[in-house]
């Protein structure tokens, strides 16, 4: 398995093949393309059925929009009106999901709530709506719904009860792919698709780069999966196959405390700042629906920041004082045909056998929501199955997703307990916001080992809640980079750019939030990295 870092545009176009002598071969059956939850959670489905797979991701787990969503797990009632269909799918894959994936879910339950002055007609039609998609709810008393979430707005004329859900997506991913590797898969990061070459109307091989080593080898697969999101339309162009895809960005932004117990969604048509979703010691204000012409180099602007906050205080008024420290954008993957309003575009995913396009043996799976992760893994591993001739039923339904050591710590605030203070004169804290302490530092840095990565800061924060605190990686970066030097896994100058590469990381997420306590502590870590450490100094 191949791991590293690089901040590198992610670009692909169709070009002729290097030559095949001295490149390595690495044969299996099924090349998966996209490292998110889509394409994990398909590596697990098909190890699951007796298939042999390889999953390659240009950069690590959940790049894209698997890892810019607000975590929420739908109960479906926000696609009631616009798209029931998608409501029905979230609806069904939330229980499915909670038994068989339930330490990667908090069960927080959630609200509908309509303020003064909200469309009336949107409130009257919900509960019908919700009847009629088999959706869960109960009609709430306003003053029972204030005393049961203190923080909710004094002018609301109607709540209404559903079983939404928080869920954690990095784990979602870690897992799957974990599960996969358990049982034979292998996974490649930042490794990039560059080309695929057709013979007899079937791709017979892949070439892949290595971006931190710029190696060059082929994959001879059976057959091969497009689950890249965003990026499918340009993965598909490589087999000249169009697809036309809307790329809507939504920008979220995480609070400093957790402000409420549940999910409290916006009782109207779905717009901007309307979801509030509770996951650990934090809460995630979103989102927005902004049409991008490319997925690449996304980030929250300071016009989405203050509508986010504008919107979200009409239902938690809070928001409006309450402190952020990272705000973040995920690209949506919609495939449309036209449609003027990305909300209008459906929430229901595509899956597109490319036997029609003239490539038998190519699959695009696009679309969809975290919440119906799972289904999309079913469906498009029953196609692969049809093409092995393998009859074989989805198992993912009823087998518990196994918990890994490794996933333990990406949990916001889940390890602070009195429990863990006699641990840490031998086992120090290297992450104080989130009580990261050494020893999970060095259970990732095995778990990377294992499967022959490269540790480093930006790795193994995607790992766990390093970095993503009320300081932003001002302090932990630093002592987790000397704990990588202590163990010997950098020697040298190995670690300076690693540290550079990671803070501007988290710069992309606190540019557009430096108002009050944030700049403060903005300023603080600037003053250390820059003015002491001299990072943004070249290096020669």
């Amino acid at each position: 398995m191949l791991f590293a870092f690089s901040n590198i545009d992610f670009f692909l176009t169709r070009q002729k093949f290097r030559p095949w002598l001295m490149k390595k071969i690495i044969e299996t059956q099924v090349l998966i393309i996209g490292g998110g939850v889509t394409g994990t959670g398909i590596a697990r489905d098909l190890s699951l059925r007796g298939l042999n797979v390889i999953l390659i991701e240009k950069q690590d787990l959940n790049a894209g929009a698997s890892g810019g969503n607000h975590g929420l797990l739908h109960s479906g009632a926000r696609y009631i009106c616009s798209d029931p269909e998608a409501a029905v799918e979230c609806s069904n894959e939330l229980n499915i999901i909670k038994k068989t994936a339930g330490h990667c879910v908090e069960e927080t339950g959630g609200f509908f709530v309509a303020v003064s002055g909200d469309d009336e007609k949107y409130i009257a039609d919900f509960p019908g709506k919700c009847n009629t998609a088999g959706i869960p709810f109960k009609k709430i008393d306003v003053a029972d719904a204030r005393q049961m979430e203190p923080s909710l707005a004094d002018d609301m004329i109607a709540v209404y009860e559903v079983n939404d859900a928080s869920i954690n997506p990095f784990k979602l991913s870690i897992e799957n792919v974990n599960d996969a590797i358990s049982m034979g898969g292998q996974y490649f990061s930042y490794c990039m698709l560059q080309g695929v070459e057709i013979k007899n109307r079937k791709i017979c091989r892949a070439e892949i780069q290595n971006m931190i080593s710029n190696e060059i080898f082929y994959i001879k697969a059976d057959t091969y999966v497009n689950a890249s999101g965003a990026w499918a339309g340009r993965i598909a162009s490589l087999a000249g196959i169009p697809i036309s895809m809307v790329f809507s960005k939504g920008s979220l932004l995480v609070t400093s405390k957790r402000i409420t117990k549940r999910v409290i969604n916006r009782l109207r048509k779905p717009t901007d700042g309307d979801i509030l979703v509770p996951g650990g010691v934090v809460s995630i204000l979103g989102t927005t629906s902004v049409r991008v012409a490319s997925p690449d180099n996304i980030f929250p602007t300071v016009d989405e920041v203050d509508r986010i906050i504008s919107e979200g205080e009409r239902m938690v008024p809070s928001l409006k004082t309450c402190r952020y420290v990272r705000a973040y954008s995920g690209v949506r993957p919609l495939v449309s045909e036209g449609n003027n309003d990305d909300r209008d575009v459906s929430r229901g995913f595509t899956l597109i056998n490319h036997e029609k396009d003239g490539v038998d043996n190519f699959v695009t799976i696009t679309g969809g929501k975290l919440s119906t992760y799972r289904l999309m893994a079913e469906k498009t591993s029953d196609i692969i199955c049809r093409m092995h001739g393998i009859v074989s039923e989805c198992r993912t339904k009823t087998i518990a997703l196994p918990s890994t050591e490794s996933g333990e710590w990406s949990e916001p605030g889940v390890h602070i307990s009195e429990s863990f203070a006699p641990k840490t004169r031998h086992d120090p804290v290297l992450c104080e916001c989130e009580m990261v302490p050494a020893s999970a530092v060095d259970t990732i840095i095995n778990s990377i080992k294992n499967n022959k990565g490269n540790p480093d800061l930006i790795s193994i924060a995607l790992r766990s809640r390093v970095g993503k605190g009320p300081c932003q990686g001002s302090f932990c970066s630093i002592r987790i980079l000397s704990h990588l030097y202590n163990t010997h896994e950098l020697t040298h100058g190995a670690g300076i750019n690693d540290l550079r590469k990671f803070l501007n990381e988290r710069w992309k997420g606190e540019q557009s939030l430096l108002w009050d306590q944030a700049i403060v502590q903005s300023s603080l870590k600037e003053m250390i990295h820059c003015g002491l450490f001299g990072l943004e100094l070249e290096t020669h």
